[in-house]
Parts: structure tokens; C-alpha cells; sequence
């Protein structure tokens, strides 16, 4: 299966703060077993939110950075 996927080139990966928000709730919801938590564990669930969605801006920005550095060297090898 690994086999068969493919690079996309020239493809804007980039998402934007509500698609990371939806898709960090998503994976809470995944991981917890829970679609809506109780009150008494709702700060958690959000915290867990939250922080899953900084890391995933955390590694989104520092990959921009090097797709960028990349692409500056491929151009001043042209």
C-alpha cells in the first residue's frame, strides 16, 4: 500500500486555523471514545484541543521554513 502513494508537486498544504481546530476536535473525539464529553471533563477536552492544534501550527511553520530554503536552493541551481 505504502507503495503506491505519490509526491504531489507544486500542492499548498498549508491549512488554515479552522480546518486545524476541526481536525484536532476530531482527533480528541478519536482518541477520548467520546463525541461530546461530560461538563466535569470539558476543560480537558478542550485543553487537549488546543494543544494538539499549537503543535500542529508549531510543526506547519517550522516546515514552511525549510520547504522554502528548499526551494531557494532548486532555483539557485537552475
Amino acid at each position: 500500500m505504502c507503495r503506491n502513494i505519490k509526491k504531489l508537486f507544486n500542492f499548498d498544504s498549508s491549512a488554515n486555523l479552522q480546518e486545524i481546530e476541526a481536525s484536532s476536535a476530531q482527533y480528541v473525539t478519536k482518541i477520548s471514545g467520546c463525541k461530546k464529553p461530560a461538563k466535569h471533563n470539558q476543560q480537558a477536552f478542550d485543553l487537549a484541543v488546543a494543544s494538539i492544534a499549537q503543535a500542529t501550527l508549531e510543526l506547519l511553520n517550522s516546515m514552511e521554513a525549510n520547504m522554502a530554503s528548499k526551494k531557494n536552493v532548486n532555483r539557485l541551481l537552475k
